[in-house]
């Protein structure tokens, strides 16, 4: 299934930690061999302060070699470094703990700036020590110790550029010891930061002159594209997520950063309408269930359509197969692929079972809308289920769903006759 990995498209929108989740997933699926994974971690892990990481990575790929002296070196100036920035960056902490400045801060960062500069000679430099020492501690692994000092230093600074770094920072750094609830407010947050002011760029830069400095119209596309793919690890572990992907990436600006920058996240977006099936069938709550979620569905196969020369896979064909071309054959034929790209993808792994239950649902509906008289032998074999699996699932579904009102079930006869109303619906 190495075909329909996303791996190496989504990594290149992704800071090397992040990289490193999915090079670990990828390493145990055995898509591709273990050797050229480790070999794809092994140079992330060189950019970063991870030596002991790396120093394990070049062992591994070269056992019989010596170790380079680099890493020592390395370790050595990353140790002393640490240090420093630590010693700088407590200097200012230790004031911003103390309970009368605490007090004393209010929500206008330039007369904060004054208060710290006028009572404490704390001056904007010294607060960039924060920043400083918050992302040299993410460059080594501490992610929940970069979390504490980028926060921090947010909430003092008024350099925009740092404080959108810091944002970026934070949000991964969330992400990675998984803090889902924070993480979703960072991401929101983040969201916001981008599609309310001029566009600024993901990481701060020096540019010396406006001519290097990107389009603001195409920094901006830059920016929210990264954040479509960052953003997918909040999405598919957050309790709500599903949901608010939807939300997200059905809007008129995400969707049109997905077609334009980075169609195959429709494999995201149509996993998501289809795992959140019962919300769009009005099992969720009207105030957590937006026309936007209920509609999810049928919005996502227009956008299946219209993308289908740019991207296509087993998950967006099942969609395109079942609601396009009423092809119920070709239907369960994606589906039994989308089942294997599904289990390998490491955003959609944990969601197997219920992306199959609820793609065997969005079947039974539609075979059911379109037939009087179903014979459950036939639609369990669309369904990829024996006899006997089939009986058993279909008679739960209408049990579970509102189908139930309107089908009368003859296991004897092994038939579902459905009133004529519900086949009309």
């Amino acid at each position: 299934m190495a075909e329909y990995d996303l791996s190496k498209k989504i990594i290149s929108y992704l800071d090397r930690h992040l990289a490193f989740p999915l090079l670990a997933h990828l390493a145990e699926t055995n898509i591709f061999a273990v050797s050229d994974v480790q070999v794809a971690e092994y140079e992330l892990a060189k950019g970063t302060n991870m030596f002991d990481y790396a120093q394990s990575l070049f062992v591994q790929l070269h056992p019989d070699a010596e170790v380079p002296a680099e890493f020592d070196e390395k370790r050595q100036n990353a140790v002393s470094t640490h240090e420093r920035l630590q010693q700088e960056a407590q200097a200012v902490f230790d004031v911003i703990e103390n309970p009368d400045v605490a007090q004393a801060l209010r929500q206008d960062k330039n007369q904060n700036l004054q208060y710290l500069k006028e009572h404490y000679n704390v001056t904007l430099e010294q607060i960039t020590a924060l920043y400083n020492f918050g992302k040299f501690q993410y460059s080594y692994g501490n992610y929940s110790g970069a979390a504490d000092y980028l926060y921090h230093f947010r909430v003092l600074s008024t350099d925009n550029d740092l404080n959108t770094s810091a944002h970026w920072g934070k949000l991964a750094s969330d992400i990675l010891v998984a803090r889902w609830d924070i993480a979703l407010e960072e991401l929101n947050s983040l969201r916001e930061l981008i599609d309310s002011r001029s566009p600024a760029p993901l990481l701060p830069t020096a540019t010396a002159t406006n001519a290097s400095a990107p389009e603001p119209a195409l920094a901006q596309l830059h920016s929210r594209s990264w954040l479509v793919h960052w953003s997918l690890f909040v999405y598919f572990r957050h309790p709500q997520g599903r949901t608010l992907l939807l939300e997200t990436f059905l809007s008129p600006t995400y969707l049109n950063t997905i077609q334009t920058a980075c169609p195959w996240v429709l494999r995201y977006l149509t996993a998501a309408a289809i795992l959140s099936r019962k919300s769009s069938a009005g099992g969720g709550s009207a105030n957590t269930s937006s026309s936007r979620v209920r509609n999810a569905i049928r919005e996502v196969v227009k956008v299946i359509q219209m993308e289908e020369y740019q991207y296509s896979d087993p998950v967006t064909n099942f969609l395109k197969e079942l609601y396009v071309e009423f092809d119920f054959e070709s239907a369960q034929k994606e589906l039994g692929k989308a089942e294997k790209v599904v289990e390998n993808d490491y955003f959609l792994q944990e969601f197997r079972e219920e992306f199959l239950d609820n793609a065997r649902y969005l079947i039974s509906e539609a075979y059911c809308r379109i037939h009087q008289k179903i014979d459950i032998g036939d639609l369990s074999d669309r369904l990829n289920l024996t006899r006997a699996e089939g009986e058993k699932w279909i008679v739960n579904l209408i049990r579970e769903t509102r189908m139930g009102a309107d089908a009368k079930i003859d296991l004897e006869k092994v038939r579902s006759a459905w009133s004529e109303s519900d086949a009309m619906d």
